[in-house]
């Protein structure tokens, strides 16, 4: 390491390389469907694949509004917690696709230009998050890979149940 270099650098590198590499197996699950297919749920849940290229898209968004500005900047903009997980009228899958690829490349760079990943921010009251915890940027990126990934695996059974077609395999 020469000593103009940060050494969290490789750490911010892994971290990318990770969550980069889980991203690419949910948008390789959706290559080649029509929008009609992408909305299509083809189990007893209500996921379909373009609603969780926009769920994923739209919860890494939230985290990194929170990474930087804690709790109050992630609940800047709205939810709709029923909605997120569907293709409404008019949402085609190219266009959710772009989209998330708009959500990483800021997010890739947010990573790269943070001057610390150890920056905490308290989490916003909910019954899912311990009362009283913070986050640090490096514990949201874990989480933003872990959800990345979970629904990566939600997209290949839908995809599997849908045509037969499989991620990896």
């Amino acid at each position: 390491m020469t000593s103009h270099q940060n050494p969290a650098d490789g750490e911010r590198a892994d971290l990318l390389e990770t969550l980069t590499k889980h991203r690419g197996f949910l948008r390789h699950t959706v290559r080649g469907l029509s929008d009609e297919q992408a909305a299509r749920r083809t189990t007893v849940s209500e996921l379909c694949l373009g609603g969780l290229i926009k769920h994923v898209a739209n919860v890494e968004a939230r985290w990194m509004r929170f990474a930087v500005g804690g709790a109050a900047a992630m609940r800047s903009e709205p939810i709709d917690w029923e909605g997120q997980f569907r293709m409404d009228p008019g949402e085609t899958l190219d266009g959710l696709l772009d989209a998330y690829e708009r959500v990483a490349r800021e997010t890739d760079e947010l990573v790269a230009t943070l001057p610390d990943l150890g920056l905490t921010h308290p989490l916003p009251e909910a019954p899912w998050f311990e009362p009283g915890a913070s986050w640090s940027v490096r514990r949201v990126l874990f989480h933003i890979i872990a959800e990345t990934s979970q629904h990566a695996g939600h997209a290949d059974i839908i995809r599997e149940s849908l045509d037969g077609a499989k991620t990896m395999g």
